[in-house]
């Protein structure tokens, strides 16, 4: 370690922001404890921006984040500001910081926290290190997102209880899982749970094939799983279901939306593990007079990505992981 770079910086602040993601709570208890283990001063910002603005700022210590590594959601709070983006209410957010003596500043959450805090680093010059924390798993740069791998864990446990209901009736079910930009979430909780088929937003959905897929997958079967995600072209799993009826008035067909049960619940062992590893590298980087870059996870170590590729670049859908599905299915 550094001793210079690290004597400079007293103090460390942090946030999440955007939607929470399991895993947020075990993040924040990593960089509370690296920050004083290293003589540094943790910072917590309370509700994301917003309470950035307002200066709801917590000095914690090791009691702060006992017993709080097991628990889904963020004890700091989270929320969206259209106001942060005004730079005019902005300058409250540079004053705090300022008025603090905030040196360094580590973001949880997705492209929206990430541009927040890149804007917010030019106005003012501060160091910032970005930690993608999102179930959605669409950030370019890294494997896995905090959280995702808890939420799509969450998904395959409620469609499996749905199966069981769904064969007992004779019943296709539409379960419509979050991902209003990307289907990563539809797509491996699909092929986790032997899913029929998968609807997401990066294919374009043909309601008439649709429609044949059904009734070539229910001859001889008991039951159909279809996931939807939420942005998918051709609307929700109502939406879907509306659709496809007039063509299929003798099957029972059904839909589960299953909402935000997704984002809570206590964090899977990859995500408490993966969650500490970032927290704790992020505070490393800044005491090494790193900033504006985002921790990306890739196979099983940790690596660093400009913040703005973070931002701007787009993961490519794997449509292998759709042909291997297709492959799943008991005829053609």
């Amino acid at each position: 370690m550094n001793q210079g770079k690290t004597s400079a910086m007293k103090k460390i602040a942090f946030l999440t922001s955007g939607g929470d993601s399991p895993g947020m709570n075990a993040c924040i208890r990593s960089i509370v404890k690296s920050c004083l283990n290293r003589n540094i001063i943790p910072v917590g910002i309370r509700d994301g921006f917003k309470g950035l603005m307002a200066g709801d700022f917590w000095e914690m210590n090791y009691s702060d984040v006992d017993n709080i590594i097991q628990f889904g959601g963020t004890i700091l709070g989270t929320a969206r500001s259209e106001d942060f983006k005004n730079p005019e209410k902005r300058k409250d957010a540079i004053l705090k910081l300022v008025e603090n003596n905030i040196d360094g500043l580590i973001v949880v959450g997705g492209d929206g926290t990430f541009t927040g805090a890149t804007i917010l680093a030019k106005e003012i010059g501060i160091a910032i290190i970005g930690i993608p924390g999102t179930i959605d798993n669409d950030i370019f740069g890294t494997d896995h997102s905090i959280g995702y791998d808890t939420a799509l864990n969450t998904v395959i446990e409620a469609v499996d209880k749905i199966r069981d209901t769904a064969t007992s009736h004779h019943r296709v079910f539409f379960v419509e899982v979050m991902g209003k930009h990307a289907g990563f979430i539809a797509l491996n909780s699909a092929i986790a749970t032997g899913a029929e088929m998968v609807l997401v937003p990066e294919e374009v959905t043909d309601i008439q094939l649709l429609v044949q897929q059904i009734k070539s997958q229910n001859q001889g079967k008991r039951s159909s799983i279809i996931i939807v995600a939420e942005g998918d072209d051709a609307g929700g799993s109502l939406d879907v279901i509306n659709k496809v009826r007039p063509f299929l008035e003798n099957y029972d067909l059904r839909s589960s939306v299953l909402g935000h049960i997704q984002r809570g619940g206590s964090p899977t062992a990859f995500d408490r593990i993966l969650a500490t590893r970032m927290g704790d590298f992020a505070v490393q980087l800044l005491l090494d007079g790193k900033s504006n870059l985002m921790i990306g996870s890739v196979g099983d170590k940790l690596q660093t990505i400009s913040i703005l590729d973070g931002i701007n670049k787009k993961i490519d859908f794997d449509t292998e992981k759709l042909t291997l599905l297709s492959r799943m299915l008991t005829s053609k």
